[in-house]
């Protein structure tokens, strides 16, 4: 059964629309009804595990693959029969491929004279690319004297030359150290706001689709698990997978009757409805008690095991008969049995995953 996935209000009609759209290879099916709007300037990431099929989604998008049912319209125009060259579209790959004979510009130039850009135009198209990430000053530069970022740029550059309507970027960081990664996440949603272009950004990261992201797609073996901006997707998960997957949580199958959740000694208020359910609950929700109770749920639990974590402590906590995690600030759990306490209203109902 697959999630409802609750689009986002756009003012202006959506600058690419997926409806419907499925992909197999074979007896493989890689795509299900997959139904997603990518608005005007929007930062879109579409994120998965290996095999979810985030970079089929993105090839179809390209038009490197056909859908095998659905449509793709991009600013009103159906382009999913449409070759990738007639499309307003780039992608920059997990390998730059590079020209290693050519210099930076001539990189860069090259999909301008494939398409037999009037000569006057190609060279000040070219510097003001290579001006929009900062690598005007290598332009007579050969690939193999830059390091990995600064070929990104490059790359970067010879997709923004073509002036697209949207830029597909499949998993572009994920060759880069750990610091440079985290250095390029930022400059490449600076560089997105300044050009203004949308952008679809294929990562398996959830750290880095939680940074650079407007919204998340989360897809799960060919399917929408749930759409939203990532403060959204985070707080408010619409599935045990996402809650999971996105960040760490805890997950309490309770028993609900009227209004009331149990959960071993966990025991709070909710709307959901009679029956088994199942609730996400964050560790850093989870807190020491303190004296005054306010709306806070309170429940007793011993301390099974302790993580230091720099600025916090990850505690394994059994509550009868299950166990939680919870991540405290400052103060420090003593042994033994203490008393914890979260509000109602970080208990998140969330469906069970398929």
């Amino acid at each position: 059964m697959t999630t409802t996935i609750p689009q986002a209000s756009m003012a202006t009609p959506a600058l690419l629309s997926v409806s419907r759209v499925a992909k197999r290879f074979g007896e493989n099916v890689v795509l299900r009804d997959i139904s997603l709007e990518i608005a005007h300037g929007e930062f879109l990431s579409i994120l998965g595990e290996s095999g979810s099929g985030k970079t089929t989604l993105l090839r179809l998008i390209a038009g490197f693959e056909r859908p095998d049912s659905g449509t793709i319209v991009m600013a009103n125009e159906r382009i999913d029969e449409l070759p990738p060259y007639k499309r307003r579209v780039n992608t920059v790959f997990q390998s730059y491929a590079l020209f290693p004979h050519l210099t930076v510009a001539e990189n860069v130039a090259y999909g301008l004279r494939v398409n037999k850009t009037p000569k006057a135009e190609v060279e000040p198209r070219v510097q003001q690319a290579l001006a929009m990430v900062k690598m005007d000053g290598f332009a007579k530069s050969k690939p193999s004297k830059l390091s990995g970022g600064q070929q990104q740029r490059v790359a970067l550059a010879r997709a923004l030359v073509n002036r697209p309507k949207l830029l597909l970027l499949d998993e572009p960081l994920s060759a880069l150290d750990a610091n440079l990664r985290r250095e390029m996440q930022f400059e490449l949603k600076s560089l997105q706001r300044e050009v203004g272009i949308a952008f679809v950004f294929v990562t398996h990261d959830q750290e880095e689709a939680m940074t650079m992201s407007d919204r998340i797609a989360l897809l799960r073996f060919g399917e929408l698990e749930q759409v939203a901006s990532p403060r959204e997707i985070y707080a408010k998960p619409a599935t045990a997978y996402v809650a999971q997957f996105i960040g760490h949580s805890n997950l309490l199958r309770c028993n609900v009757s009227r209004g009331i959740a149990r959960c071993g000694n966990v025991i709070f208020t909710t709307t959901a409805n009679d029956g088994p359910a199942v609730f996400s609950l964050r560790p850093e929700a989870i807190r020491l008690a303190t004296t005054d109770l306010g709306d806070q749920v309170r429940f007793k639990a011993t301390v099974l095991r302790q993580v230091f974590q720099g600025a916090t402590e990850l505690y394994e906590l059994e509550c009868g008969g299950f166990t939680v995690n919870a991540k405290i600030y400052g103060s420090r759990v003593p042994s033994g049995e203490s008393e914890f306490e979260f509000s109602a209203g970080d208990a998140v109902a969330v469906k069970e995953s398929r």
